[in-house]
């Protein structure tokens, strides 16, 4: 290492240093702040840009991307930008809606096979199924689900922007798909009533069975997020009989239950939000444990409770050495066919019309 080069990474661990200090150990950010500073050296140098989502964990969040957000924040980022690579620090539907709005840039993720247990809950046939059971029911796929589902839907949606787009449609039934917690709160939120249906797979078709025909203005999916699934009430509960002034805040891939018990409910930027408004003097977001503590690098006057039993294991795979990696060698480079790309491209581009 050069001269120039030991005191550029000196410079950006002080950077580090003031910014992580109380949530990183000092050992970790003298090792990474090497990392971070040749990703970023890279990154002008090949014309990139990286997105980061509020799951990435602090010394990474903090340190390399461009923009930082929830999906629909980083859409809109992906969809704006004039930089030959795009990075996305995040899961593979992330990195697909990219590619799905850039086509003719190159997108990469830092590590291979980086799910989701929510986009692997359905496939493009699923869709087609339900479509073939509820002809002329418009279909709203949540932003967490692979390129060839949205090609099959007619609008995306996310967490932050799910009652705007089913309000959009004027519908008074909607196929909402795939999260069944998401689509729960949402119902809730806009007075429909919800079905879940069962599912009867008889070799390569399926019969798709309603427990209530005709009492129902929402038909659900039954998958989950293995994160946001794992929080209950009862941990509301215990959280609260010890610090009974805490501001709960969950997002609205928990339970409805959960959501019910909760002080707030929103996005991953919308929490943020919240957390940087209010004045309550704990707070305890029920989401990835990661999302905490960039909130605590960036609020240090904010006293967070921690409820971190569960990290995310895929957006856990996406590191400061897999991203130094992948803008080296240009890796993992993500494609999307062209014709399922041309469609997922309409739903995609609906949901960020509306905001």
């Amino acid at each position: 290492m050069s001269a120039i080069q030991a005191s550029s990474v000196q410079a950006t661990y002080e950077r580090m240093k003031v910014l992580l200090h109380n949530v990183v150990p000092d050992v970790e950010l003298q090792i990474k702040a090497e990392l971070v500073y040749e990703i970023n050296r890279l990154k002008i140098e090949k014309n990139a840009i990286i997105l980061g989502h509020n799951y990435m964990e602090p010394a990474l969040f903090h340190t390399i991307p461009d923009f930082v957000g929830d999906s629909l924040a980083l859409s809109r980022m992906a969809a704006q930008t004039d930089k030959d690579i795009i990075v996305f620090c995040g899961v593979e539907f992330m990195a697909e809606t990219a590619k799905i709005l850039n086509p003719n840039k190159t997108v990469l993720i830092p590590a291979p096979s980086v799910g989701c247990s929510l986009a692997s809950s359905i496939t493009a046939q699923d869709v087609r199924d339900l479509k073939a059971q509820f002809p002329g029911v418009p279909v709203v796929t949540y932003i967490n689900t692979y390129a060839d589902v949205k090609a099959e839907c007619d609008i995306c949606c996310t967490s932050g922007n799910a009652v705007a787009v089913v309000e959009s449609l004027g519908s008074d039934t909607i196929i909402f798909i795939p999260d069944e917690y998401l689509a729960k709160n949402v119902a809730q939120e806009t007075g429909k009533r919800i079905i879940i249906p069962s599912m009867q797979k008889n070799g390569a078709t399926s019969n798709i069975q309603l427990t209530e025909p005709g009492t129902y203005d929402f038909i659900g999916w039954h998958g989950r997020c293995e994160v946001h699934e794992k929080f209950t009430v009862q941990d509301i509960q215990a959280v609260r009989a010890q610090f009974p002034l805490v501001e709960i805040l969950a997002h609205p891939e928990c339970s409805p239950e959960v959501v019910s018990a909760s002080d707030f409910s929103g996005s991953t930027t919308a929490m943020i939000r919240r957390v940087e408004t209010s004045q309550a003097p704990q707070f305890l977001l029920l989401t990835e444990c990661a999302m905490g503590d960039n909130i605590i690098a960036a609020n240090p006057d904010k006293e967070m409770l921690r409820l971190c039993s569960v990290r995310c294991p895929h957006m856990n795979q996406i590191t400061l050495e897999d991203t130094l990696d992948a803008l080296r060698f240009n890796r993992y480079e993500v494609t999307v066919p062209e014709d399922i790309r041309i469609r997922a491209a309409r739903s995609v581009e609906r949901m960020i019309a509306i905001g």
